[in-house]
Formats: C-alpha cells, structure tokens, sequence
C-alpha cells in the first residue's frame, strides 16, 4: 500500500468498520484507484492505475464487489454523515425534499401528486 498523507488516511479509516481485514486492504486498493483513474472507473481500470493489473491475486479485488461481505448502505450512511460534517459543523440542518407533481390519471393511481 502507498504511504498517503494522514488527512487522506482519516477520510479512508472511516469506511474500515465495514470490511474485515483481507477484504480492507482490497477495498483501499480500489479506494485509491478510484480517485487516481481517469476516464471510466471500471475495477480492471483501478487495477491498472494502481499497478497490480500483472497480479495473480488480481480476482480478489473483484471479489471484494461481489462476494464480500459489506453493506453499501452502511456505507453511504458514512458517506454522507462526513459530507454534513464538512458541510454543516454546527448547529441544525434543515432538508428540503422536492415531490414532483404526478401528471397521470386513472382510478388505480392510489399515491397522485397534487
């Protein structure tokens, strides 16, 4: 793993809680090859990026998408509790949510918009 300055560490050790150990250092793998990719962000591409696309242990790294055991949920969850936290430090939040006017009509339409 590349030594990565401490601030860019404390944003990554935040989403660890989600994988185990082996999975971790596979998910920081596509983490940071995420952020250094250009063009599209396929996990071959991250690989490549990050050197390890000549690795023989390459399809663990795939695995950590679709066998792991992590939830993305959890993961957004923390995504966005740290974007509030750099967004909005202190004080209350207040959220707007947009319902959108549901132009059909019929009898069996139960939810209609306004």
């Amino acid at each position: 793993m590349p030594v990565l300055p401490a601030r860019f560490v404390g944003v990554m050790i935040a989403f660890a809680p989600l994988f185990v150990h082996r999975s971790w250092c596979h998910a920081q793998t596509l983490l940071i090859g995420a952020i250094l990719a250009p063009g599209r962000r396929t996990v071959t591409s991250l690989l490549r990026i990050m050197g390890r696309s000549h690795k023989r242990d390459f399809v663990n790294t795939h695995r950590v998408l679709s066998r792991a055991a992590w939830s993305p949920h959890a993961g957004a969850r923390i995504r966005l509790g740290r974007l509030i936290d750099a967004v909005v430090p202190k004080g209350p939040m207040v959220r707007a949510v947009d319902d959108p006017i549901e132009r059909r009509w019929g009898r069996r339409l139960r939810a209609r918009g306004i």
